[in-house]
């Protein structure tokens, strides 16, 4: 386990330089410290460092771990970062704060159904799949607009950005800036892309969230 305020040091002049060397927009970079994996009691020191955003992948995951840790800091906001299951969408809905992985129809309606339900309007991001890739989740980029629309116009979503993981194996410049055309396509601002080994890449193309987690956690067993 890394020290957590030397951790966030670290990352946070980091994303600042990036932001400076690039600038605007956006006016500021958030950083979503990527908790999967990692129990309450390795997140507790980044929440007595002053970390608030956090993602998680796995709805029962973080149920099992979150509640108790909003018992005790303020101003959590928890974002989900991981595939959602129409099954676990209420349960999401009660959970997070953000949900980032709005990637088909279904989806949509049932998390609208949810938030009208629970009488909470979370904004939520779609989910592209930028490199068209089988294995991963997500709106083709041609129909990313037309989505976001729909979400809007049919299902009532606050859609406030656009979601994307490129491919490993290539450059992830250029997807980053795909995605920031069609945002601006979609009418949407923020972006939330870059992880721990291209978040700086990905501010330079107009990240407004980066989803760090092993370089502030460390790498996972």
């Amino acid at each position: 386990m890394q020290n957590a305020p030397e951790s966030l040091e670290i990352i946070r002049a980091r994303i600042e330089r990036a932001h400076q060397r690039f600038g605007p927009p956006p006016d500021r970079v958030e950083l979503v410290a990527v908790s999967k994996t990692f129990d309450a009691a390795a997140i507790r020191p980044f929440l007595d460092a002053g970390q608030r955003v956090f993602g998680e992948n796995r709805v029962q995951e973080a149920k099992d771990k979150w509640p108790e840790l909003r018992a005790s800091y303020d101003g959590i906001e928890l974002h989900l970062i991981g595939p959602l299951q129409t099954n676990k969408a209420r349960e999401a809905v009660a959970l997070f704060d953000v949900i980032q992985t709005v990637d088909r129809e279904k989806l949509a309606g049932i998390l609208a159904e949810e938030m009208k339900r629970a009488g909470r309007r979370l904004p939520v991001f779609v989910q592209v799949n930028i490199g068209l890739e089988e294995q991963k989740a997500g709106i083709a980029p041609s129909d990313a607009a037309a989505f976001v629309g729909r979400c809007k116009d049919l299902h009532g979503l606050d859609v406030v950005g656009l979601m994307c993981i490129p491919p490993e194996a290539d450059p992830a410049g250029p997807y980053f800036a795909h995605l920031a055309s069609l945002a601006r396509d979609a009418g949407v601002e923020k972006l939330s892309m870059g992880m721990s080994s291209d978040f700086e890449t990905a501010i330079a193309m107009g990240a407004t969230h980066v989803r760090v987690g092993s370089a502030l956690f460390g790498h996972r067993g």
